[in-house]
């Protein structure tokens, strides 16, 4: 199985049992203090995701995929260049998985190629594909079927991978043998926790979403609180930083598929000029990309916050303040409300 899976683009594959059971109180602890934050759907599906065989009837192993997503261009020294992003305050930064093709339908059509290369090999078994689309305990199984090790900031680690891939998973009905975990490797580091700007990472291996700053440019669809808006400087979709400052992803591996590959007007550019997009162009702009799923407002509303970042940062006699000024003012009589407090915000830096 695992040349198959290297032929489809996926850098290594395990298998997991079900019996989750011990991952449950630690997921209710989290769901307890609200750190799910607006994303009710966490809490809805309950210890769903701790029990593949309730979610999917008739599963007794999980079959594991992680398949990296560094552009094919990336240069050595890629985690320096991209923290220096940050010193940029009128260039937009978005979080690099998101660059290129949308990683939901990469994953799921290979995934899917995966699942038949085994049926064709061993006969047909029922089956069901995941790729961050459903309540799965994705990291949890991960782990445990030996992709790498929870790092402090809660993602999955590898020694050879570092944490820069997508996690996929194939619920089976077949019973294969699991593959073993890795020990940790973390040690006394927490270079994750030092660098979160908003200090999300409450504590090693727990993250408190309602201060993570993928959360509130992704997922939160209302305002952002008005506290943690300056943390955000010029992030305007998801952030790197934990993943950035981590050395073990001087070890991420590039991927060898296209589909990542940055597209042209997302890296590097400029507040003003994504300001600028109309809904239209927005929804040209990142079609096929996970991008568009967070909507026109949400893109202005966290465009807004960046440029309002900007304004604070750049001196009085700079000469882009006024571009970037002008560029809220256009959206200052926009038809949502949220757009509009943001907006107003931001004129106010």
């Amino acid at each position: 199985m695992g040349a198959w899976a290297r032929e489809l683009g996926f850098s290594h594959v395990g298998v997991a049992g079900v019996d989750l059971s011990s991952a449950e109180a630690g997921l209710l602890a989290w769901l307890a203090d609200g750190f799910h934050g607006s994303m009710d759907y966490m809490a809805a599906h309950g210890l769903k995701r701790a029990r593949p065989a309730e979610l999917v009837p008739g599963t007794v192993s999980v079959i594991t995929a992680r398949m990296d997503y560094l552009p094919r261009s990336t240069p050595p020294d890629w985690q320096a260049l991209e923290l220096d992003r940050l010193n940029r305050p009128t260039e937009g930064i978005v979080s690099v998985y998101a660059r290129g093709r949308d990683y939901h339908k990469v994953l799921r059509n290979r995934l899917q190629k995966l699942q038949q290369r085994l049926a064709d090999a061993i006969g047909p078994f029922g089956h069901r594909v995941f790729t961050d689309s459903a309540p799965v305990l994705e990291a949890e199984l991960a782990a445990r079927s030996g992709q790498g090790w929870r790092g402090k900031h809660t993602l999955v680690l590898n020694r050879e991978g570092g944490s820069m891939f997508f996690l996929g998973e194939i619920y089976i009905d077949l019973a294969l043998p699991p593959t073993e975990p890795v020990a940790p490797h973390c040690g006394r580091c927490q270079a994750c926790i030092d660098v979160c700007p908003t200090g999300a990472i409450v504590a090693p291996h727990r993250i408190d979403a309602r201060r993570c700053i993928s959360y509130l440019t992704i997922e939160h669809d209302g305002s952002i609180d008005e506290s943690l808006r300056p943390w955000l400087g010029n992030r305007i979709y998801g952030c790197d930083d934990c993943q950035l400052i981590c050395p073990w992803n001087k070890y991420a591996q590039r991927s060898a598929l296209p589909d990542f590959d940055p597209r042209p007007g997302l890296t590097g550019a400029e507040l003003v000029n994504l300001m600028r997009w109309s809904e239209a162009e927005f929804l040209q702009r990142t079609e096929g990309s996970p991008i568009r799923r967070i909507g026109h407002v949400r893109w202005l509303r966290n465009v807004a916050v960046a440029i309002g970042n900007a304004l604070a940062a750049l001196p009085a006699e700079d000469d882009r303040r006024a571009a970037l000024r002008d560029a809220l003012r256009a959206h200052a009589e926009h038809p949502s409300a949220i757009v509009r407090e943001h907006v107003d915000w931001a004129l106010r830096r």
